[in-house]
């Protein structure tokens, strides 16, 4: 986690004071060429660069969904499908897939192509990340509601709601289980 933000993605929407944002208004696309610099011991791109990128253009994205400051408040789903060799032009797009009160999931696609060739780009990761939005204080803020637009926006839409609903439920199973271990004795 980047920041700490309480609670993280626990929200639901009722932002309905606040103007709605269709989903192509804070959409982005990062690119990025990668050099020596940004290899791992196998010569191939480290995943932490990746990582950083998607990070980079998911808070970007949710900036500007959110007119403001936003912080990680979680990634999960962070798929590596294809090494990423030097040389590469990695594009990273990033748009808002699900709104609640003070939180956006962000879905991202990884895509690399070679600098020099004019081959389409291939698909090499894919992340989701909730971004919390925060005020000058660092205290949640309330974001507008994201409008899909597209067909493909409305089943992101729904993904999302899907994946919130898995957070939410493994977040109070543990919860439970730290709790039940506290009161059988355990102190870990």
């Amino acid at each position: 986690m980047t920041d700490q933000v309480t609670p993280v993605d626990s929200d639901t929407s009722d932002a309905s004071d606040i103007p709605g944002k269709p989903t192509s208004a804070s959409r982005t696309t990062l690119s990025h060429i990668m050099s020596h610099n940004d290899t791992n011991l196998l010569g191939t791109v480290h995943g932490g660069v990746i990582m950083k990128l998607v990070d980079d253009a998911a808070g970007a994205v949710a900036g500007r969904h959110s007119g403001g400051p936003a912080v990680t408040a979680s990634m999960d789903e962070m798929a590596f499908l294809e090494p990423v060799r030097v040389g590469d032009l990695v594009h990273v797009k990033a748009q808002v897939n699900w709104t609640g009160r003070t939180s956006m999931e962000v879905g991202v696609r990884v895509l690399a192509e070679r600098w020099n060739e004019s081959a389409p780009p291939t698909q090499v990761g894919s992340a989701y990340l909730v971004f919390a939005a925060v005020d000058a204080d660092g205290k949640p803020r309330r974001v507008p509601p994201v409008l899909p637009e597209t067909d493909r926006d409305r089943r992101r839409y729904q993904e999302a709601q899907i994946r919130r609903t898995h957070r939410l439920s493994r977040r109070r199973a543990i919860l439970e289980l730290r709790e039940r271990r506290v009161a059988e004795g355990f102190d870990d």
